[in-house]
């Protein structure tokens, strides 16, 4: 999950262990030019430091740049199940990750003739219980958990098991597909590993494997952090690329802390600071004007990456070469479409479409000038299916 500034509480599953990053490396990052669409070329000593690295991470990086997607996704399935309702319990709607797979649910149950209902947990703990709560109570036909983790709801967890209410999660757990604890018929995400991979690889590819970057993380959120680990184990199959800093800033605090951590940041590495990664696009929005006060150019460096949702803004940021160059987005419509059709499956007595969706990169070069990630064909599909 990829909350926003409000408290919020992630998925589960932490990393066993967080490897040494970068032992003995003694090569620093060369500086970068950057242009708007996030392109940089190392040209000092650690330039082309890591050959197979750096050869894996640009043919990792040009197919996940690919906008000539077919639809992989499911093209089988139970007929609609009439007459049903869904509950989706948000995280918060001020999350763009959450508030865009609300969208993408509430249009889908349109289409297949459900009714939705979104209750917003505001991004507290006690806000999240109520609305779950609130949830439970409208015995619903099933119930969205939108972006939190459900350990933090165990109670109401247990009284929609109670009653029999199927659970579907998106950022619910760390991993895609069915889960026993807590019991979810699903949990509809794109795959962590490849998120935190690909946003490292885009780092490596674009630096010519001669980057100086920063990791920008929220450590009290599991997922996060998991991520993060992943990112700094993914940089360190370069041992030319340099980790300068890790930014442990909670989201809740963002809006804050990023500009002061920046402007720091900036004094400590003028020139070896040539990329970012932030668990969050948001921390780019909060970083922007501390970059814009350092003089630093809005094409960078440093050219910043988002490895996680995509949002509106962060769109907004990579087409206009605002201090952030690329995101890895999620298909976030997409989704909710898919948690309609798992909900279909449910109802039916079938089992999950097992269907992940595979990780995609946007640059001002192939976002098309657009404001999210909205693949084509899913639509088409599902409501084939529905139809029978």
């Amino acid at each position: 999950m990829y909350p926003n500034r409000k408290t919020a509480v992630a998925a589960v599953a932490l990393w066993a262990a967080a490897v040494g990053f970068l032992a003995g490396c003694e090569s620093g990052p060369s500086e970068s030019n950057g242009t708007p669409t996030g392109r940089a070329t190392a040209t000092g000593p650690s330039a082309g430091g890591c050959p197979d690295a750096l050869r894996k991470a640009k043919a990792a990086v040009q197919a996940a740049e690919s906008t000539d997607t077919a639809w992989t996704g499911p093209r089988s399935g139970p007929r609609a199940v009439p007459g049903k309702t869904l509950v989706y319990v948000a995280q918060t709607m001020t999350n763009p990750g959450v508030a865009g797979v609300a969208k993408g649910v509430r249009e889908a149950a349109a289409a297949i003739g459900w009714n939705v209902r979104v209750i917003d947990g505001e991004g507290t703990p006690a806000g999240i219980q109520a609305a779950f709560s609130q949830a439970v109570t409208l015995k619903p036909s099933g119930i969205v958990i939108g972006g939190f983790d459900p350990r933090l709801t165990s109670q109401q967890v247990a009284r929609a098991e109670e009653a029999g209410i199927p659970l579907i999660g998106w950022h619910a757990v760390s991993s895609p597909g069915p889960s026993t604890s807590p019991r979810l018929f699903t949990n509809v995400t794109t795959k962590v590993e490849d998120v935190a991979r690909i946003s490292a690889d885009w780092v490596i590819a674009r630096s010519d494997g001669g980057a100086g970057v920063v990791v920008f993380t929220d450590d009290s959120i599991p997922f996060a952090r998991n991520k993060s680990e992943l990112i700094k184990q993914q940089l360190a199959t370069c041992p030319a690329v340099k980790l300068l800093a890790y930014a442990n800033i909670p989201i809740p605090d963002a809006s804050q802390r990023t500009p002061q951590e920046v402007s720091s940041l900036v004094s400590r590495f003028p020139k070896k600071w040539t990329h970012s990664i932030a668990i969050n696009d948001l921390y780019f929005a909060d970083a922007a004007p501390a970059l814009r006060a350092a003089g630093k150019p809005g094409a960078g460096p440093p050219l910043n990456i988002g490895a996680g949702d995509g949002d509106p803004s962060a769109f907004q940021r990579i087409n206009s070469g605002q201090y952030q160059a690329a995101t890895v987005p999620e298909p976030l419509t997409q989704q909710g479409w898919q948690i309609v059709d798992e909900f279909n499956r449910a109802f039916a007595g079938n089992p999950p479409s097992g269907y992940v969706a595979p990780v995609h990169v946007v640059t001002a070069d192939n976002s098309g000038g657009g404001t999210s990630w909205d693949p084509e064909g899913y639509r088409e599909a599902y409501e084939q299916i529905w139809r029978g």
